[in-house]
């Protein structure tokens, strides 16, 4: 008995032994398989290989928004001598943005809306925002949303965030320290142009959403950091799928030259003007890596009582999201902010789409699942289908501490072909003349991507169909830019948070008379008849 310890140290040494060599089998096993799937794919070219001299961390919070700009420039110029002037043979096709004579090509359209901008308005200005595009994206894609800001007298700053709107390549030479670092630096440049007396708002989108409320959290804790006075969030990357938690193993076969595709989860034509197609693994992981620093700082912030001090959160989400996970935002955001006026807005799925019988059962409940009972500290508004045989839709409201629901009309359809939005949808309306699927312009751009409706036979196409059937524009964006106008005039009361609340309840009451008239029958008979013609061959 004397020697039993030293008899279970030896067999655990043992039994450690072999689940790591286990393990060790398993990895090279997978890394195998990630060599050979990665070789299997379409070879490189120079737009996946070239980098762009973005500027560093250290250089970012020493900049100013016109040395940006300047090395903005310069990484345009590089860009054009190093990949666009040297595009030759198969690449010259109409429809790939670095041939210069393609359909495509950015530098044709005026402005290039890959690069940063500002807007400023008429008079003098009556706030700040600062608005974050999503990985792989450009500024192109919040550029409506700055546009509503000057409008309403404010300043618009849109930064290109490092690595984004040259290509995709340049994704594999940064880090979201470096975005972080970008947020904050525009941040500086808006209060330059503004003020420091006027709101500031910060809005981001997908992978921007994270950026705009991990600024507005540093700034709780980092008094150097000017606080936004309101957030806005479309489509958050709060979290984001397992997947991209071991990106990095998936690339580790590309520290080898000969390997050097296992860099990219996929390899695609580049025929969009304003998003890259190809994607890098790298990306992946550093947008997991941002949304699990985000989640943990909530629960920090959270548990040393300083989100009461947080700015009021407004959020579009669409219940189905296969980019981000709209679960997360709710439980590792929305769960934990005070009774400060925040809402969020979730898209529900078309309940009256043609294809209802092919919809996965779960679907039909997901709002109901999703959102946890009432009363919440939050008001939650859910855009869904009059009636399950109707495309007009309503909104249904639920005020912050209550209980009672506000059902109201929006006097908007679902398309009939349409099922739900996506990821993608949510910044664009239907008149967007790359996105759109009503475009006011047709091929502005080379390429109008929302009218794309295909058939033939599968395994034909370079690029996967589950990317061409997403849907690409918002056909409730005008509801949604009249959302933003409220929290704008919100923002220059002196209790922002209780004229957010009061605002709410007004809404909700007015509403409720409306929904109590007429208007709603009509609505309902309406969007029957146009289902019922949208069912007709």
């Amino acid at each position: 008995m004397a020697n039993w310890p030293w008899r279970v140290s030896v067999r655990l040494l043992a039994l450690a032994k072999k689940t790591g060599m286990v393990v060790g089998i398993v990895l090279v096993v997978l890394l195998a398989v990630r060599v050979y799937l990665s070789q299997q794919g379409p070879e490189l070219h120079p737009w996946h290989t070239w980098r762009a001299d973005e500027m560093s961390v250290r250089e970012l919070d020493n900049a100013d928004f016109a040395g940006y700009l300047a090395r903005e420039k310069a990484i345009f110029t590089d860009l054009d001598n190093a990949v666009t002037a040297k595009t030759a043979g198969e690449d010259q096709t109409p429809l790939n943005r670095y041939y210069r004579q393609s359909l495509v090509w950015p530098g044709q359209f005026a402005p290039d809306a890959n690069r940063s901008f500002v807007l400023m308005p008429a008079g003098k200005p009556r706030g700040a925002v600062v608005l974050l595009h999503g990985l792989t994206d450009s500024p192109y894609s919040v550029h409506y949303l700055a546009q509503r800001y000057q409008q309403q007298g404010f300043v618009a700053v849109a930064p290109r965030l490092p690595g984004h709107g040259t290509a995709p390549g340049a994704l594999t030479a940064v880090d979201r320290e470096a975005w972080i670092a970008t947020t904050r630096l525009a941040v500086r440049e808006a209060t330059r142009l503004a003020g420091d007396n006027v709101p500031l708002h910060v809005v981001g989108y997908s992978n921007g959403g994270a950026l705009a409320l991990k600024y507005a959290l540093d700034s709780l804790e980092d008094k150097a950091l000017r606080r936004p006075q309101q957030i806005i969030l479309l489509s958050p990357m709060i979290g984001v799928t397992a997947f991209a938690r071991f990106a990095g193993l998936a690339g580790l076969p590309s520290v080898f030259p000969a390997f050097a595709r296992a860099a990219w989860l996929n390899i695609v034509p580049e025929f969009n003007p304003y998003k890259y197609n190809s994607f890098p693994v790298k990306a992946a992981r550093q947008s997991w890596l941002l949304s699990q620093a985000l989640q943990q700082q909530i629960v920090q912030e959270a548990q040393n009582h300083r989100l009461s001090e947080l700015a009021p959160v407004l959020t579009f989400q669409s219940v189905m999201d296969s980019t981000v996970s709209t679960r997360a935002v709710v439980e590792s955001l929305y769960r934990y902010l005070p009774d400060n006026g925040s809402e969020l807005v979730i898209f529900d799925i078309n309940q009256a789409a043609d294809l209802r019988v092919l919809f996965r059962p779960a679907l039909y409940a997901a709002v109901n699942t999703l959102l946890p009972p009432a009363p919440r500290a939050y008001t939650t508004t859910v855009v869904t289908n009059a009636t399950a045989h109707t495309l007009q839709t309503v909104a249904r409201t639920t005020l912050a501490q209550e209980r009672e629901e506000h059902r109201y009309p929006l006097h908007l359809a679902w398309p009939a072909d349409m099922y739900s939005l996506s990821h993608v949808a949510v910044p664009f309306p239907l008149g967007d003349s790359l996105y759109g699927r009503e475009p006011d312009e047709k091929n502005r751009y080379g390429i109008s991507l929302g009218t794309i409706s295909l058939r033939g036979e599968t395994g034909t196409l370079s690029v996967g169909l589950e990317t061409l059937m997403r849907v690409t524009s918002n056909p409730f964006f005008p509801w949604m830019m009249t959302r933003v106008d409220e929290r704008i005039a919100c923002g220059e009361q002196a209790a922002v948070a209780a004229c957010l609340k009061a605002q709410a309840r007004a809404e909700a009451l007015k509403q409720d008379q409306v929904q109590n008239g007429t208007q709603q029958d009509a609505d309902d008979r309406r969007g029957s008849h146009e289902a019922e013609q949208a069912d007709k061959p």
